[in-house]
């Protein structure tokens, strides 16, 4: 596939992308990705095509995903943008996508050292629940990240309040309760997350969004990170030791079915 240099991906990043995770030869959570889809297309401005929502993208993607051999368990990106050319003002609101398709490995079950970000922050704006308009934010923390030798960094809004890592969205457990960012902090509506407090939900567990400082994840009982790939448990933070009991997250790993 050839793309003119008019493109408005490449010119203005006017679009956004989704990651899928493929197990067994399914979408996973693939009726959130659509909720997500529709939620990022109303703040952009597009237009999705109905074929998007009535299965015949699934199966093309299905399609692909075998031909990929990422079957048993794959990753998926679909990138969608504003079609046409024009300057900031666009000549249409339809759309053009392309998805591509890899198989992967499951996460690794060692803890994960993470640092803060002081390159950027994030801010809550109409784009910052999904993935795409925002990803230069993301591409500097993950230089950082390279910098500091860390596995991860956690990203704070321009208050100071923990949004989430460069990315994952950030969980930690205080006694029985389940703790998050609240979305005001700018982070990514991630799909686990989604999932994570819906299963909390209805399992009877509390959980709390916030507006919360680095250190009180110093007092949290265990400190996780998510997203579509797994949950990735965090071992430590500026080289301070976290406490970890893992119970929850391996509830939510076998009720998640998440490899």
């Amino acid at each position: 596939m050839k793309l003119p240099i008019s493109n408005r991906a490449f010119q203005y990043n006017d679009g956004f992308f989704e990651t899928i995770m493929v197990v067994d030869g399914r979408l996973c959570f693939w009726a959130d990705h659509k909720d997500r889809m529709r939620e990022a297309a109303s703040a952009l401005q597009l237009t999705i095509p109905e074929y998007f929502w009535d299965g015949e993208l699934e199966d093309n993607l299905l399609q692909l995903v075998k031909q990929r051999n990422a079957v048993k368990l794959g990753r998926l990106k679909l990138k969608v943008w504003r079609a046409g050319a024009g300057l900031y003002t666009p000549q249409t609101n339809e759309i053009e996508w392309l998805a591509t398709a890899e198989p992967t490995h499951p996460l690794p079950d060692a803890g994960i050292e993470i640092g803060v970000c002081h390159s950027v922050t994030t801010c809550l704006s109409p784009f910052s629940n999904f993935k795409g308009p925002q990803a230069p934010l993301y591409v500097l923390a993950g230089i950082e990240r390279q910098t500091k030798g860390f596995d991860d960094l956690l990203l704070l809004n321009t208050d100071g309040h923990v949004a989430e890592l460069i990315s994952s969205n950030i969980f930690w457990m205080k006694g029985d309760v389940l703790v998050t960012s609240d979305l005001k902090t700018g982070c990514v509506n991630g799909i686990l997350r989604r999932n994570i407090i819906r299963w909390c939900q209805q399992h009877n567990i509390v959980v709390q969004e916030v507006l919360a400082k680095p250190e009180e994840l110093l007092e949290a009982d265990s400190v996780f990170g998510a997203n579509v790939t797994g949950i990735k448990r965090i071992a430590s933070l500026k080289r301070t030791v976290l406490t970890h009991d893992g119970n929850l997250e391996n509830r939510l790993k076998a009720a998640l079915h998440l490899k």
